[in-house]
């Protein structure tokens, strides 16, 4: 068959502009627009607050410059120590590792709301769904897809460890997290990618049932605890990626989170 090569040089004109389109629509869905980049992770130490009976951080030098002409540390560290993100299996007997995330799990559009003058005078605040309602009469409502970040001022107190457990004469802990009911409302109402929290806990300290936790583990969306620098984030608007160490059969890691804010 013969073509003219007029209607060839046409039709491969026509075959860059798709290929072209194409790639710049590519290029704008996953383009992020940004002004500056934090962490939105606590720096580990051997002293950061620690749940009661998790595991101490331990670094332990291997090889020094002086002896073997490289520096190298081995470190041990509790699975849900220092900012951390929990797997399915350490809430569902039987449920999927840390390992089962993938890496479209882990970047998404993040909202702060701010509850941190109700948190003030009250330790076991629990956060509801007038809380949020409030927020989004303000900003709009939350984007399916989002993270939402709470910040209760709980992350001022990372270096004073026994105000940030709030541990009683009991042995209770006082801090405030996410309702119960408030979470099914962000899961079923608002089909949000996960909750994040400055406190050592998205539930709040007083249930012992973990309502959030379960049902955001139930399926298989994202907790995330001893969030930091939530001050320095707009309501809306923010870009954050979770660096997950992919632990076989993990109940949890502790990640490092970078926002791009814009």
């Amino acid at each position: 068959m013969y073509l003219h090569r007029s209607y060839i040089a046409r039709l491969f004109a026509l075959i860059f502009c798709i290929s072209n389109l194409a790639y710049a629509d590519q290029t704008v869905m996953n383009t992020i627009s940004f002004h500056k980049i934090i962490t939105l992770s606590h720096r580990i130490t051997t002293d950061i607050p620690l749940w009661p009976g998790d595991p101490q951080v331990q670094f332990k030098t291997v090889a020094t410059m002086a002896k073997d002409g490289y520096y190298l540390r081995e470190f041990s560290i509790g699975e849900h120590s220092a900012t951390h993100m929990n797997a399915p299996n350490s809430f569902i007997n039987g449920a999927a590792g840390i390992d089962s995330y993938q890496p479209s799990d882990l970047v998404h559009q993040a909202v702060v709301i701010d509850v941190s003058k109700k948190t003030l005078h009250d330790a076991d605040y629990v956060i509801t769904i007038d809380d949020v309602k409030a927020w989004e009469h303000q900003h709009g409502t939350i984007p399916a897809g989002s993270m939402v970040l709470f910040y209760t001022g709980w992350e001022n107190y990372w270096h004073q460890p026994k105000k940030f457990l709030n541990i009683d004469a009991d042995g209770h802990l006082h801090f405030p997290g996410v309702g119960g009911k408030t979470a099914t409302f962000l899961l079923k109402q608002r089909h949000i990618a996960g909750i994040g929290i400055d406190t050592h806990g998205v539930d709040p300290s007083a249930d012992e049932n973990y309502q959030t936790n379960t049902q955001l583990m139930a399926a298989h969306k994202i907790s995330i605890e001893c969030i930091t620098n939530l001050t320095q984030l707009p309501a809306t608007g923010t870009t954050m990626v979770i660096g997950l160490p992919r632990l076989k059969d993990g109940s949890g890691s502790p990640v490092a989170i970078t926002a791009f804010v814009p």
